[in-house]
């Protein structure tokens, strides 16, 4: 999935250019590569799908170089995750009937790729044998409101893979005493967004839960991988609702597991979750760019461009952040306001500045 704006990183994420097309950590590839590239260790490329927004086509093309333009699922609007996850499954169950299906989104980071690799195939496993939906679940490390949580029973029956348990409840973005509370009993886990089923599992779950979705997309089954399938979307996507994947069918279904995961994510939802994963100067600062000169100040996030000479002098727990010609200097701790920022930003400077 990588059709998403990423306003939270504003300025560098910004509506022509979201951070899933960015290298915000400086790793010389940009999210949406590094997360094609972990794909290839598990299925081939002409296995792969790319769901994206028409206004972000040439951005997929330029970045993942040689993908069959048949890979590149284009949405003409905005309509959250269910619909997108429609349109993919739908289009695969014409491809092949039989198919499972993993589902993430293309800006997050995952640092322990080997671990992945195994969970996703235990997921596998678990998704060929029965009519199940899977997703990922981590293990929280901190009382986080930014995250959905996953609630889980202790399995009575008896699971090949013992990290795979059934679902009990979701909760979005709890408020921090609720999240202190799910971090302190321990059978909560950050949602985080990849999910692992088989076409013929998420079919049944959409007729099941999201009996219009299913007729919408439905519609499409002579349509799709032909030459009309674009011309079918661009009506669907007028009459689709917009929700997300966990609303539409994540939260009804009684079929739902999840498998605890050590695997080194982020949903790098905001600067303050990429400050932990930069390399950290001796006073605790989070730099990306050559030629910053930092002077009595800790623990800030810094991001600007290589050939940008930065001099900052005592600051203490702030971002910093340069690009195309807009600099945001904010506390790390109201970070929250930047959609606000940027609200006003566009309101009162322009559409160009967002």
């Amino acid at each position: 999935m990588a059709g998403g704006v990423g306003s939270r990183f504003w300025p560098m994420s910004r509506t022509a250019h979201p951070k899933q097309f960015l290298d915000i950590l400086g790793t010389g590839q940009t999210l949406l590569q590094q997360t094609y590239n972990r794909f290839l260790r598990l299925c081939p490329k002409e296995n792969i799908f790319i769901v994206t927004n028409d206004s972000y086509l040439d951005l997929v093309k330029e970045q993942i170089k040689g993908i069959n333009e048949k890979n590149i699922l284009s949405e003409p609007a905005r309509k959250n995750t269910a619909p997108c996850v429609a349109y993919a499954s739908y289009k695969i169950n014409q491809l092949n009937p039989d198919a499972l299906i993993v589902v993430a989104p293309s800006d997050h980071l995952i640092t322990k790729e080997d671990t992945f690799i195994k969970a996703v195939k235990a997921c596998y496993v678990k998704a060929a044998s029965e009519d199940c939906l899977v997703t990922l679940g981590i293990r929280p490390s901190r009382p986080d409101t930014g995250y959905g949580y996953i609630q889980f029973n202790e399995s009575t029956t008896k699971e090949k893979d013992k990290r795979i348990k059934k679902v009990k409840t979701f909760t979005e973005k709890p408020d921090l005493e609720m999240a202190k509370f799910f971090l302190q009993s321990g059978d909560f886990l950050w949602n985080s967004g990849i999910f692992i089923w088989s076409v013929k599992s998420v079919i049944n779950a959409f007729e099941k839960h999201a009996s219009e979705m299913h007729t919408l997309f439905s519609e499409g089954n002579e349509f799709y991988n032909t030459p009309k399938e674009s011309e079918f979307i661009a009506k669907a996507y007028i009459n689709c609702k917009s929700i997300s994947i966990d609303y539409a069918i994540m939260e009804k279904a009684d079929n739902v597991y999840v498998r605890s995961s050590i695997i080194g994510w982020s949903d790098l939802g905001t600067w303050g979750s990429l400050y932990d994963h930069i390399k950290h100067d001796d006073n605790d600062n989070a730099v990306v760019g050559k030629n910053v000169m930092l002077y009595d100040s800790k623990n800030c996030i810094v991001n600007v461009p290589k050939d940008k000479l930065v001099v900052m002098q005592g600051l203490d727990d702030y971002i910093v952040v340069e690009s195309d010609g807009i600099l945001l200097i904010c506390k790390k701790e109201d970070e929250q306001q930047i959609r606000t920022f940027v609200n006003d930003a566009k309101v009162l400077k322009g559409e160009k500045f967002v």
